[in-house]
């Protein structure tokens, strides 16, 4: 029998937001613009910067000082992880202890050289910052002018942008119309599911959406599988010569299960995935139907790492099924479905 949590139970939890994206993409700036909202005052803010002169620090507003923790010894993704671990305990050990004001959200806006993958496991995994946190969303800033470029150029920019929940494109009133459009298809591609917003100077026409992107929306408090998971916009696109040259390592598909399966099938295909392709799996999420459980699961992945399934109250479609999305590098479609099959008919 799964044991996942409960939607009420994980919902309990204070939730992370993580702000990434390239040197120069404009993460700060939004910081900055989102901290001067009344609504966002009650907010925890960690912020990561190489060298002992802390820039962005100085840059972001002093209302949220009581709570800001600020990492001078390196990169927040990787010679200081534990690092993360200890500010998350200790912000919410002064909150507990009312020394600090009681935060309702946790920001954490990495540096613009991160990937911001070893983060995401730390927060994913980490069994003592699951009991009070819960990763929600994952922003990533976008530079218009420049967006293409580092995509074809740094493999932080792919991977910051794979992962991402909402994509915020920043500098648009610095290109045309055409050139926009060519950057945003190019996201799409990359990541089908995320929501792409602009961003100019800071400021986004609806600046909470990006807290109410995924799965449950707290300001209607309801809950929206499809808008989630989007799984009909992955289908493999028609690209053009320079997006053949560059990025057909990417790939991005869905994979549909009618009939119900086993945990234990889910998860040896799970499994077995992430021994043989672990660093490829840039991300993974779907609704599971299995013979231990009525309700729909919750499933999210990232690279090697699984988060705590999550179980939902009730089935939104009439008919319910199995559904994953998978953004990945050199691994094909083909390939994870005969991995399923094969799993399937070794258990018959």
């Amino acid at each position: 029998m799964i044991q996942p949590l409960n939607l009420s139970t994980s919902l309990s939890r204070l939730p992370i937001f993580v702000i990434t994206g390239f040197l120069g993409s404009g993460k700060t700036t939004l910081l900055n613009r989102l901290l001067t909202y009344s609504d966002l005052k009650n907010s925890a803010v960690i912020i990561n910067e190489f060298g002992r002169i802390s820039i962005d620090h100085l840059l972001v507003q002093s209302a949220v000082e009581e709570t800001m923790v600020v990492m001078e010894s390196g990169c927040l993704c990787c010679t200081i992880r534990g690092d993360l671990v200890q500010a998350l305990q200790n912000l919410f050990q002064k909150r507990a202890r009312m020394e600090v004001l009681e935060f309702d959200r946790v920001i954490i806006e990495t540096t613009g050289l991160a990937d911001p993958v070893p983060i995401i496991h730390t927060l994913m995994d980490n069994p003592l910052l699951q009991t009070y946190y819960r990763l929600d969303n994952v922003i990533t800033t976008v530079d218009a002018v420049h967006g293409l470029l580092q995509l074809d150029e740094h493999d932080e920019t792919t991977k910051q942008i794979a992962v991402a929940d909402h994509l915020l494109l920043t500098k648009v009133d610095l290109v045309s119309v055409n050139e926009e459009k060519t950057l945003r298809n190019r996201l799409h591609q990359l990541n089908p599911s995320a929501k792409i917003d602009h961003c100019v100077q800071g400021n986004i026409e609806q600046p909470f959406s990006i807290f109410n992107a995924n799965l449950y929306d707290p300001t209607t408090k309801t809950i929206n599988v499809q808008q989630w998971l989007k799984a009909e916009t992955y289908v493999n696109p028609k690209t053009d010569q320079h997006h053949i040259l560059h990025s057909t390592h990417i790939q991005t598909f869905c994979i549909t299960y009618k009939q119900r399966l086993s945990w234990q099938i889910f998860n040896h295909w799970f499994q077995t995935l992430i021994a043989l392709y672990g660093k490829d799996l840039l991300r993974m999420k779907g609704i599971l139907n299995t013979v231990e459980n009525d309700l729909p699961i919750i499933v999210q992945g990232i690279q090697h790492i699984i988060q705590p399934l999550i179980v939902l109250p009730a089935w939104q479609s009439a008919k319910p099924l199995s559904q994953i999305v998978f953004i990945t590098r050199h691994l094909k479609k083909e390939a994870v479905e005969e991995m399923l099959v094969t799993i399937i008919n070794e258990q018959e």
